[in-house]
C-alpha cells in the first residue's frame, strides 16, 4: 500500500447467490481525492459503493481507512456520508430539520447544531430555502439539502450514488460544478457512482471504469480519454472509429479526423457523406466507404468553409490516433 493511501480496498469479491458481482477489486485512494466509478448498468459500481459504505458485505477481501481495518465496522462506525439519487429526505421535516437530524442523534448541544446548520446551509447556498419542506423545493434544492445533511456530519468519506441523474440538464450542469467546488473546499474524500461519462470526465480526479464486475482501467480523465487500455474503455468513454492504417486496426476519435474535399487531397480512400448532425458549435458527419462507416466532428466555422452536403465525396486525414485496437 502506498504511504499516502487514505482508503484501500484489497481483493474485494462479492456474490449475490451464484452471480459474481465484484471480481478482485483493488484500489488505493488518497485523502481528498474525487473518484468517479463509471460503467454501464449492472457493472457492479453501486455494489462497490455500498460495500465501502458498509451497506453490503463483501464475501472476501479487506477495506482499510488510514491503515485501520474497517472491514467489519458498521456504516455508522465508518462515519460515511451518503447522498442518494432519490434524495431520501424526510417529507414531514423541513430542509433544516433534515440537515440536523443526524446531528441531534449525536447528542450535540443546541448551539453547536445551530452553528453547523448555518455553516452548511451557507455552503450549499440555500439560505432561506432550507426552512421549506421538500414538497416545496425543486429537485436541485432537494439534492443540495441531501448533500448538506451528509457533509454536516463531517464524514470520513462522502459517497454519491448517481446524485444528479434525476435532474434536468441545466440544473445537472450547475450542480456538477457546485459539488466539485464544495468537495475541493472541504477536502472530503469523495466517491461518486455515475453512468454519465461527461460527469466523470468533468468531476473526477481519477476515474474507475468498470465492466462486468471488474475494473477495466483507473486513471485521470485525460489518461482514460487519450490512452484507453482497451476497446471497451475507448468506446465507453467518448466515441471511437475503428480504422485501418498500414494494415493494422486503430482507434480514432471523431475530433481527431479532418475532412478534405477529394479534389484537394492526395489521399486514396474516398468517403461519401451519409448524414450530417448539427450540434450547436460543431457538426457530426457520418461518412461511408465500401466497407466502413466513420464519424467526424467538424467545428462550425470549418464546416461552413467546406460547404459539406449529403452525398458529397470527401477524404479523411488522421491527425491523432489512440492505441492500436486491442481486446
Amino acid at each position: 500500500m502506498e504511504n499516502n493511501t487514505y482508503l484501500n480496498l484489497k481483493n474485494i469479491n462479492k456474490y449475490f447467490g451464484k452471480f459474481h458481482v465484484l471480481k478482485d477489486i483493488n484500489i488505493s485512494i488518497k485523502k481528498g481525492e474525487f473518484i468517479c466509478l463509471l460503467g454501464p448498468s449492472g457493472c457492479g459500481k453501486t455494489s462497490f459503493l455500498r460495500i465501502i459504505a458498509g451497506l453490503e458485505r463483501e464475501n472476501s477481501g479487506t477495506i482499510s481507512l488510514e491503515n485501520n481495518d474497517i472491514t467489519n465496522l458498521s456504516t455508522r462506525e465508518r462515519n460515511v456520508g451518503i447522498v442518494f439519487q432519490s434524495y431520501a429526505l424526510f417529507p414531514n421535516m423541513t430542509g433544516e430539520e433534515n440537515i440536523t437530524f443526524g446531528l441531534k442523534n449525536k447528542k450535540l448541544q443546541d448551539n453547536k447544531i445551530k452553528e453547523i446548520l448555518n455553516e452548511t446551509v451557507k455552503l450549499v447556498q440555500l439560505e432561506g430555502i432550507a426552512k421549506k419542506y421538500p414538497s416545496e423545493m425543486s429537485g436541485g434544492q432537494m439534492q443540495r439539502i441531501a448533500l448538506a445533511r451528509a457533509i454536516a456530519m463531517e464524514p470520513n468519506i462522502l459517497l454519491l450514488d448517481e446524485p444528479l441523474s434525476a435532474l434536468d440538464a441545466k440544473v445537472r450542469s450547475k450542480l456538477r460544478y457546485e459539488i466539485k467546488e464544495l468537495q475541493k473546499k472541504l477536502k472530503i474524500t469523495t466517491i461518486m457512482v455515475t453512468h454519465d461519462q461527461e460527469e466523470a470526465l468533468s468531476m473526477g480526479d481519477r476515474i474507475v471504469v468498470m465492466n462486468s464486475g471488474r475494473i477495466e482501467q483507473i486513471g485521470t480523465p485525460e489518461e482514460i480519454y487519450n490512452n484507453p487500455l482497451n476497446s471497451f474503455v475507448a468506446d465507453f468513454i467518448g466515441t471511437t472509429n475503428i480504422m485501418k492504417l498500414h494494415g493494422k486496426e486503430i482507434m480514432v476519435r471523431p475530433e481527431d479526423l479532418t475532412l478534405l474535399k477529394s479534389k484537394e487531397s492526395n489521399l486514396t480512400t474516398n468517403y461519401r457523406v451519409k448524414n450530417i448532425e448539427f450540434r450547436g458549435n460543431s457538426y457530426r458527419v457520418t461518412l461511408k466507404d465500401k466497407n466502413n462507416s466513420i464519424l467526424v466532428d467538424v467545428v462550425a466555422k470549418e464546416f461552413k468553409k467546406l460547404s459539406i452536403k449529403e452525398n458529397d465525396i470527401m477524404q479523411v486525414e488522421i491527425t491523432n490516433k489512440l492505441n492500436e485496437k486491442v481486446g
